[in-house]
């Protein structure tokens, strides 16, 4: 080898090993960062020219596209459910267990407690009172849960609002850095941080919307959800929505008054089941909008039409006429069972008993219908109204099954259904969160090793003093020709 050739060799070896030492440290330094993935040099043998040297062959970017396609999967089915957990979560707290004071179990056992003790003493005007407030207080109580499900609707409908905008900046970004990867690889430049951008950028598209991931040339890549539904094929899909803000118990995607989903104009099925971009929070919202918080609002709904249907029976209330409301009514009116969706957050006591709004305690114990007070012993229209809160009966709307239930089985049934919707998406919840840890782990085990990057810089510190030694003793060799 002449020293020319031993000249030129040395010089390659160098620049390779300063590229390969920049690399290592950026290993080094981004082994945390998000979406980042651990680069190495490609090298080899070059002898296309007079002297053999190094060719360094570009930069090689490492990532198992099968993990992290699992790992997005993963991701969207613990945020689905995740969502869909705490919805449930908040309805049965509304709701409450029958220990909690507050509870809608606890308030009907107030109320028939207060019911009994007046009993007891029917002339007692502070015992007719606690009636009329633990009517009144059940009544709220039934308000709250209802307006509790629809603020959650409303949230719902925002969330959707948000997601929809960043999923169209996602993909939008997306389209962007497939361009400029493409540009970047045609002009042989390293593509690797703006790949380290995109993955981030799908990473967060496939969490509202799991996505399949479909190389193309150059780089590129297209985007469909698992659904089969184009997100990104050169161009990027954009989605529209029409946010409500507050959503009230009368609105629903069905008849129109709340928004669907739309991409690139054309509507969409976003139901939990056969939707075409099922299994991330986008859907999730949708459901808890569509689905689950209008379900738990049909089944308090129901609550409230049996106790107004119940204490406006004249064969309870013989002071009760054709048509007038009883104890409970539809925002003072009587049942209108073509009008019972909402039902539960207008309920309310009837005025003539409540002591807010001027009226007479004596009534429950008289009769609502009443003239004039009776006599105050007489305790039988409290046992009428006490048997009457207890007796079971058929539910002529809801999702109770067959059996007849009285209102605190009702409650109970509520409570049980709620609980054990939420027990199941809690369940669903902990497997996926599982499958998500251990994808993550997966991933993270093919990423930067920071104790094999420092065993790769002392190994490219000995080649860059080998080639350094070349140099020298080159330099000197050239020198001792000079001197003769």
């Amino acid at each position: 080898m002449s020293l020319t050739s031993a000249l030129s060799s040395a010089m390659s070896g160098i620049r390779a090993v300063s590229r390969g030492s920049e690399i290592v440290s950026g290993n080094i330094a981004n082994a945390n960062t998000p979406g980042y993935a651990r680069r190495t040099l490609s090298i080899s043998s070059d002898s296309t020219g007079p002297a053999i040297g190094v060719r360094v062959n570009g930069v090689v970017r490492h990532v198992d596209q099968q993990i992290i396609n699992d790992r997005r999967l993963a991701a969207a089915e613990t945020g689905y459910r995740n969502d869909t957990t705490t919805a449930l979560t908040r309805i049965e707290d509304l709701i409450g267990t029958p220990d909690q004071i507050g509870s809608l179990a606890a308030r009907v056992a107030d109320f028939e407690q207060s019911l009994i003790t007046a009993s007891s003493r029917p002339d007692a005007t502070e015992r007719l009172t606690a009636v009329a407030f633990g009517a009144k207080d059940l009544a709220q109580s039934i308000n709250a849960v209802a307006q509790g499900i629809q603020d959650t609707r409303s949230q719902a409908d925002r969330s959707i609002d948000a997601q929809v905008t960043r999923l169209n900046d996602a993909l939008k970004g997306v389209e962007t850095l497939n361009a400029q990867i493409v540009s970047t690889n045609s002009s042989r430049v390293n593509a690797s941080a703006l790949e380290d951008q995109r993955q981030l950028l799908i990473d967060e598209i496939s969490e509202m919307v799991p996505v399949r991931l479909v190389a193309r040339d150059h780089g590129a890549v297209a985007l469909y959800s698992t659904g089969g539904t184009v997100l990104l094929e050169g161009r990027a899909a954009e989605l529209g929505f029409e946010p409500a803000n507050t959503v009230t118990p009368y609105e629903s995607i069905e008849d129109g008054t709340l928004s669907g989903l739309t991409i690139n104009g054309v509507s969409i099925n976003t139901s939990s089941t056969n939707g075409r971009l099922r299994g991330g929070t986008l859907i999730a919202q949708f459901q808890i909008r569509d689905e689950i918080a209008p379900n738990a609002q049909s089944q308090v709904d129901a609550l409230a039409r049996d106790l107004v249907e119940r204490f406006e029976d004249s064969s309870v209330d013989p002071t009760l006429g054709v048509g007038d409301p009883g104890l409970f009514t539809d925002s003072g009116d009587p049942l209108d069972t073509a009008s019972e969706t909402g039902l539960a957050n207008r309920l309310s006591l009837n005025a003539l008993v409540d002591i807010d709004q001027g009226g007479e305690s004596w009534r429950i114990r008289d009769g609502l219908g009443a003239a004039a007070p009776g006599d105050a012993g007489d305790a039988s229209l409290l046992i009428a109204l006490t048997d009457v809160l207890s007796t079971t009966r058929p539910q002529a709307s809801g999702d109770f099954g067959p059996s007849s239930l009285s209102v605190e089985g009702i409650v109970a049934s509520l409570s049980s259904q709620i609980g054990s919707d939420r027990l199941r998406e809690d369940r669903q919840l902990s497997f996926a969160s599982a499958q998500l840890n251990e994808l993550t782990q997966l991933a993270l085990a093919d990423g930067v090793d920071t104790d094999a990057e420092i065993q790769a810089l002392m190994v490219l510190e000995q080649a860059y003093a080998a080639n350094a030694r070349v140099l020298s003793t080159v330099d000197e060799m050239f020198d001792t020709l000079l001197r003769i």
